[in-house]
Parts: C-alpha cells; structure tokens; sequence
C-alpha cells in the first residue's frame, strides 16, 4: 500500500486499479481516497507478493440511527423537495453512480468502498413516523430512491423499506419510488393499496436491455429482463409504473432508447423519463476507469461526445443542464426520446399523486393536557 501526502501516487489520479480476483462482482475497478483525505492510498506490487495476500472485497454493513430521515432540496430542476434514502452507498454497485462521491464524507471511498461498505438506517421508519406527526408538517410527495436503491441486494435481510413503506401506508402519504430491482414486487400488499387511492407510483430504471453490459456496469442490479416483468407485474396490479431510460451513455447505450421505450411500454409502463450520464467528482476517473477495461476501443468517443453536450467538461451541475446537457448532440438525445414517447404511446396520462387522504401519525409521546 503506497502512502502520499496530498500528491496522489502515480496511477491514483485514473483509479490504481485493484486486482480483478479482489473485485469480482463488482463494477469499480478501483478503491482510491476520497477528496477529503489528507492521504491518497493505492495498490501496487512491491515484488513481494503481499497483494496475493489481500482479501476479495466483501459487503459490509454498519447500522446507524439517524435523527432525521426527510431530506429537503429546493433544487428547481427536479420535481420533487423531500426525499428518503433508507441507505448509504448501494451494493448494486452502478459504475457511472452520481451518489458516488457522498461516500468520500464519511472518510471512505467513492470507488469500492461505496458498493461494499454499506450504511444501515435502521431506525428509518420510526424516526419517519416522528417527523410526518410534527404539528406544522405538510405532505407532499417523499422520493425514495433518487440517490440510493432503497431495493438494493441488503434490503431483504434489513427491510428497512419495507418498515418506511408500512408508515407511509397509514399515514396515506404519497411517495414516488425508483429502483434497479424486482425485490420492489415483495411490497406488493403494500403498494396495490396505496396506488388505488392515489398515493403511489413506481419507476424502474432501464440502462440497457444487454444482459452482459448490464453485468459489466450495474453488476449486482436486477437484469433488465427482470425489470422488465416488475413493471408488468406492478402495472397489473393497478400501480402507476414508469421507465426511467437512465443514464443515457454517450456511444454505450444511446442506441437503445427507442427500443427500450418500446419493451417497457409493451410491459405496461405509461410514464417515462431520461437521463443523461452525471459524473460528478471521483466518478470521472472511476468510469474513465470502466471504459478503459470494458470499451477501450470506445474510450475516447465517449468521453468526447459528454464534453460535447457539457460544454466542454466531462460535467456540468448547473441546474438546468445537468439532466440533459446542452448542445447538437445532447438535442438529438431530447428529440429522439420525445419523438419515440410521442409515437408509442407515453405521456398520454400524467399521475399526480394525492395529498389530501394524509393522516398525521400518532408520533409518540405528547405534552399533556392541563385539564
């Protein structure tokens, strides 16, 4: 383990890679410091052999209580300004995760560290059941799963979701939710309710319909063909089920939107969205890293084409831009998808989910009454 202060070790600055045998299943190729870090720590072979010593990166998790769990934004280019994430960093393991480089606040690594080092929130839902009794709470829309799959592999041993969705039942509150996985279908006694007075609808993120590069870039995700039945399987039990065609990459993926919004329609969704691919901080040379493992043939037009539609940079966090990005290419992205939705079918029907059923939970302990 190579040692620098401030200055990266050579090699840190694209990822040092970590030995393929000590990844396997998983996306990162990686495990560099964060940016936080006085220290940048790196892999390398001192001839010895003390790699080979090295255990495989296995899930671990921490548990934690949290005080609060309702986030507020007051982001203008996003629809929605509170939102839920059960927990921190996600064993789905997506290369190209924005949520990334929030690992490097808690002093670990955006790379694999974040799709291995896991963070519970165990307490999620009684704390939930405390802030919707607040007197001064009003409902609105919670989003679950915009940073963190609240479906991801760990959920079925922790249901934390499950106990967050059980709260939101009573109380009649509305909640949008985005997921990767089919393990969203074991809420079923949950959610076929909660839609049928209005209060809940589902997307699941299709990136790609290949099987193998779903494998490579999302390794721990449901496969596309799955998630394609959990949108049939919601849409038939009457919840309102979107595709998120998301993220869209540059001369990886972006073939595909069309023929995803075919199958995913086809499957019963009648909403959809798209995104195209964020790379905020570390995960620049996490996923430059990834393309020049999986696509380095690829490597430089991928690249070029963001830069193209980011103005130059590989990211750009302006509100309003960094969804779609800006120029011809980014456009052609737009009407493309547009076009497409127009033609099969979407956007027709726009659910907006109620607010107007919510009843304020019993939070606990309250000041008694003098008389």
């Amino acid at each position: 383990m190579a040692l620098s202060a401030h200055n990266p070790p050579s090699g840190a600055e694209d990822g040092a890679p970590v030995a393929p045998g000590r990844r396997r299943g998983r996306a990162a190729a990686s495990n560099v410091s964060g940016r936080f870090e006085k220290f940048q720590r790196a892999d390398f072979d001192d001839g010895w052999g003390t790699l080979d010593d090295l255990a495989p990166f296995k899930t671990e998790v921490t548990h934690e209580k949290p005080k609060t769990v309702i986030t507020r934004n007051d982001s203008p280019d996003i629809a929605f300004d509170r939102s839920i994430n059960p927990y921190r960093g996600c064993e789905h393991g997506c290369v190209y995760c924005f949520a990334r480089p929030t690992h490097a606040f808690l002093g670990l690594s955006p790379g694999l560290d974040f799709e291995s080092r896991l963070f519970v929130k165990d307490n999620a839902a009684e704390v939930l059941k405390r802030e919707l009794s607040a007197p001064g709470y009003q409902p609105r829309t919670l989003a679950i799963g915009t940073n963190t799959d609240p479906y991801q592999p760990i959920e079925r041993e922790h249901r934390v979701m499950r106990f967050i969705l059980e709260v939101l039942s009573e109380a009649n509150h509305p909640v949008a939710i985005v997921t990767k996985s089919a393990l969203v279908l074991r809420d079923l006694d949950l959610l076929a309710p909660m839609a049928a007075k209005g209060l809940v609808k589902v997307a699941l993120s299709v990136t790609t319909l290949d099987r193998d590069l779903a494998r490579a870039m999302e390794p721990r995700a449901t496969t596309p063909a799955r998630r394609l039945e959990a949108i049939e399987k919601l849409s038939a039990a009457g919840v309102p089920t979107a595709v998120m065609v998301a993220p869209v990459v540059p001369g990886v993926t972006d073939h595909e939107i069309e023929t995803i919004l075919t199958r995913a329609f086809a499957h019963g969704a009648r909403e959809a969205g798209y995104i195209l691919l964020r790379l905020p901080l570390e995960t620049q040379d996490l996923f430059a890293g990834w393309l020049l493992e999986h696509f380095p043939d690829k490597y430089r037009k991928v690249l070029s084409l963001l830069r193209s539609a980011r103005e130059g940079k590989i990211y750009d966090s302006a509100w309003g831009k960094r969804m779609t990005g800006t120029g011809p290419y980014a456009w052609m992205l737009g009407r493309r998808f547009e076009l497409a939705g127009e033609k099969i079918g979407f956007g027709k029907t726009r659910i907006r989910l109620r607010t107007d059923l919510f009843k304020r939970p019993d939070g606990g302990a309250r000041q008694l009454s003098l008389f």
